[in-house]
């Protein structure tokens, strides 16, 4: 492997919304620098970088795609990200290791919900940025009204153009560099060979206009320059960088230019800018870590004879190649064929071969340093998240907050006896996507797969029968309804007598039933007196009780919150026995609920919604519509937050709901809060369900 001083290394990723052409700017480039020897395109399914047959099929990226590269004596290494809401976590992971953001915008479109959110991403964790206006060869497409409504939508961090189109439409043939004062004029054959030329001369005062409102926007990142420049109004092109590359680093600019990625038109210009404008390793300087032995944060510098430092940002699950864990070197170096300590698991782990990615091509490489990105296989403990460090020194990265689930589903297998397969293989779907979550519900019993929305749950499901061979199906979770009092009931009396020749059954209880508080689950009081019943049968008569609760006499639901004092009974020198008690206790406690006024209980959720201003008043309608309690109402940026108590029977399928409502733009989060009793005339209709459902079972 060639190597490359980190100072020569840029590590970039693609952003935005989906469907905006961050995958074909991605192809374009690695067809121009020579990684791949032809054009990949998403509609045919001949890309690179969308390689999983779920993303062939969909036509979208699903998940994060690493490359590598080299362009003008550089390394490049680029994360391609997924732009749609389902899968924006591999967005927001990748925009953690990355040292510079292309955003991505169709030159007819707009800013979209997910560019929002990355752009926010960006902000979070100090990214530079440059703006790609894309498929300008399209209807309606208008690259500096793209430019205007960026600058609107992100006031704080001004847009620059850095570029001008030449012609519009399909006759989109090629940009004007405002800083060269150049002309690029490219074949319409894709191969992305260009001619330089003088400016058009219909667009030299369109392009003077804007050459000077950009140089006036630069000259404000360095105020020797901008003297110089109010003096004498002359600027070198390589002060203008200067300017342009000092304001992109500190993010107080953002340069834009445009291009066609399918018809591989400004693909080089925009390398061009990516070293001029992003951070080396070295440059972006040190990061920061938590000392396990001291728990204080510390800073590691980019020096390739420093302390090991690497952070696994994401893991691929193979069930042939095995588990691929993908992570970046921000201190010292590794060699294959070596150890490496993992300090969030405390564990070591044996490195074999070490590997550069294009897309699913593995290329072995000896040595890894500062600034490089690349995959190590079959790594037993590594999971995504995980720190590589010194073992003398141990540090771990924090933890990156990726998007909650926000819909589940039953999960049931299609064949009898998959059950375990089932679990062992959504682990292995798990390690590559930390989004999904799995638990199983103790009430319902059912498996529930959690996932950010619809079609992510649909592409786990898809991936459980490609990888590994299992087929579920998905219905709405059941919700764990539970059953309690309101009413006390003294003195339930129960006998139990059976006689059938020989050795016969007896034992007589007497409870007391009462309601507990909310939340208080069971209690269970011993207050007999004289020996009307054997202290040894009491464990079987409050063992019997516990079985009672576990279905109670509405619907069969648990019962909860309440107390049972036993205080007399009768016994039988022979006939008595533990199984006479359990019964006979089983069947005095079902009598006592029912005569104490029973009711149904329902799960109520702590709901989290964050809404745009401009949707506020719908989504508390609906939450309100859901039978909602709204408690507060706090103002984030454009955006609100509602915290409300909603029952989670109206919580099953609110994600499409929020969706529509917000167009996108909504987010919600939920947990469960406590109990409370179901309205009379929906406690009917659930009992009703209930009784059919158990008829059907049997």
């Amino acid at each position: 492997m060639k190597r490359f001083e980190p100072n020569h290394i840029r590590i970039i990723g693609t952003f935005g919304h989906g469907g905006e052409g961050k995958t074909s700017l991605a192809e374009a480039i690695l067809f121009t620098t020579g990684e791949n020897t032809r054009l990949g395109r998403v509609d045919d399914g001949s890309s690179l970088m969308d390689f999983e047959p779920e993303e062939i099929n969909r036509k979208i990226s699903i998940s994060a795609s690493l490359a590598h590269f080299e362009w003008e004596k550089h390394r490049f290494y680029l994360l391609d990200t997924p732009g749609y809401a389902n899968f924006i976590a591999e967005a927001k992971a990748s925009m953690r290791v990355v040292d510079g953001a292309v955003i991505v915008i169709g030159g007819n479109s707009e800013v979209k919900v997910q560019t929002e959110t990355v752009w926010g991403y960006a902000n979070e964790f100090g990214v530079p940025r440059i703006l790609y206006v894309g498929k300008m060869d399209t209807e309606r497409a208008d690259f500096l009204k793209v430019v205007a409504e960026v600058k609107k939508q992100f006031p704080s961090l001004p847009t620059v153009p850095v570029q001008l189109p030449i012609g519009t439409e399909k006759n989109f043939r090629g940009i004007i560099d405002l800083i060269e004062k150049k002309a690029y004029l490219y074949r319409d054959d894709g191969s992305g060979q260009f001619e330089l030329k003088e400016i058009p001369a219909e667009l030299q005062g369109e392009v003077d206009q804007l050459r000077e409102k950009m140089v006036e926007a630069l000259v404000e990142m360095d105020d020797q320059l901008m003297e110089k420049y109010l003096e004498s109004g002359e600027m070198t092109n390589e002060e203008i960088y200067r300017c342009l590359r000092k304001g992109a680093i500190e993010r107080r600019l953002v340069p834009a230019v445009c291009g066609s990625s399918l018809r591989n038109i400004g693909i080089q210009p925009l390398l061009d800018l990516i070293i001029r404008c992003f951070p080396s390793p070295q440059e972006r300087g040190a990061v920061q870590v938590k000392d396990l032995k001291t728990g204080e944060m510390v800073l590691r510098d980019p020096k390739e004879d420093g302390p090991l430092t690497a952070f696994v940002f994401k893991t691929i699950a193979d069930p042939f190649a095995g588990k691929l864990s993908l992570f970046r070197i921000y201190s010292g170096s590794l060699n294959a064929d070596s150890t490496v300590y993992n300090s969030k698991k405390d564990t070591k782990e044996r490195i074999g071969q070490i590997y550069l990615l294009t897309g699913k091509k593995q290329k072995p490489v000896g040595y890894a340093s500062v600034g490089d990105m690349v995959a190590v296989a079959k790594l037993k403990e590594t999971t995504t998240g995980d720190t590589f460090s010194d073992e003398k020194n141990p540090v771990v990265f924090e933890e990156t907050k990726l998007p909650q689930p926000m819909i589940s589903y039953a999960l049931t297998p299609k064949s009898k006896g998959d059950e375990e397969k089932i679990a062992a293989s959504l682990a292995r779907i798990h390690e590559e996507d930390p989004t999904m979550m799995v638990g199983r519900d103790e009430q319902t019993g059912e498996i529930l797969l959690s996932g950010v929305g619809q079609t992510h749950v649909e592409v786990i499901v898809e991936k459980l029968k490609r990888k590994f061979g299992v087929e579920v199906n998905l219905s709405t979770p059941k919700v764990p309804y539970k059953e309690t009092i309101r009413g006390s009931k003294q003195g339930v009396i129960y006998r139990h007598k059976k006689q059938t020749g020989g050795r016969g059954q007896f034992a007589e209880v007497h409870f007391d039933i009462s309601p507990l508080p909310r939340g208080a689950g069971f209690e269970f009081e011993n207050a007999l007196v004289g020996m009307n019943v054997p202290r040894n049968f009491v464990p079987a008569v409050e063992k019997g009780i516990a079985e009672a609760m576990q279905s109670g006499v509405l619907a069969g639901f648990p019962v909860v919150d309440v107390k049972v004092r036993f205080y007399d009974g009768k016994s039988h020198e022979v006939d008595s026995s533990e199984m006479a008690f359990k019964l006979a206790a089983i069947m005095c406690f079902k009598k006592g609920v029912q005569e104490a006024n029973p009711v149904l209980l329902e799960p109520i959720m702590k709901v989290e919604v964050v809404a745009p201003d401009e949707n506020i008043g719908d989504v508390i309608g609906d939450l309100n519509s859901r039978r909602g309690r709204v408690l507060k109402v706090d103002a984030k940026g454009s955006y609100q937050v509602i915290q409300a108590n909603v029952p989670m029977s109206e919580m099953l399928k609110y994600a499409p709901d929020l969706n529509s409502k917000t167009g996108g733009r909504g987010t919600f989060t939920m947990e469960f809060s406590h109990y409370e009793e179901v309205p009379a005339q929906l406690a009917e209709k659930v009992i009703a369900q209930a009784k059919k459902d158990k008829e059907k079972e049997s």
